[in-house]
């Protein structure tokens, strides 16, 4: 991918989710080690706050519309909140706040689980809120093709 060509192949996806895998695991690695120091009531809180503002009041206007168009607030909403720019305004404002604490690892963890595990990124206006390959794309991965080793 780059500037001119904004897509992915399946291969460059995979090193994408790979790379996400290997960051995820060091957060949890390091949850893990700190687990006694852990305020768990501050971990589930910064975990659920992504979805509960970014993914869940657009996964249910989404259903709630027979056709599942819905307004561009939703994807705003979504790819704020599951941004590493947002989030990281979060915690430094916490650590100001309130201090450093193990707790914050809830966000990475959960901005790298949505990417490798889940293959989530950000939504673009124009594709489903939900997965749903878009036409243009599915003739796209037709004509592109995967390279021969």
């Amino acid at each position: 991918m780059d500037a001119c060509n904004r897509f992915e192949s399946r291969g460059t996806y995979l090193m994408m989710r790979l790379e996400n895998l290997a960051a995820l695991a060091a957060c949890v690695t390091l949850a893990v080690i700190h687990i006694g120091e852990i305020r768990w009531t501050h971990f589930i809180a910064l975990f659920a706050y992504i979805d509960l503002i970014g993914y869940i009041p657009g996964a249910i206007a989404y259903r709630r519309n027979p056709d599942g168009s819905i307004p561009r607030l939703y994807f705003v909403l979504y790819n704020t909140m599951h941004g590493f720019l947002f989030n990281g305004a979060v915690v430094a404002l916490w650590c100001l706040l309130v201090g450093p604490a193990w707790a914050l690892l809830a966000i990475p963890i959960h901005l790298f689980g949505d990417r490798a595990l889940f293959g989530n990124s950000f939504k673009p206006w124009g594709v489903s809120f939900e997965p749903k390959k878009h036409p243009a794309f599915a003739r796209f991965e037709r004509e592109f093709g995967e390279p021969q080793l």
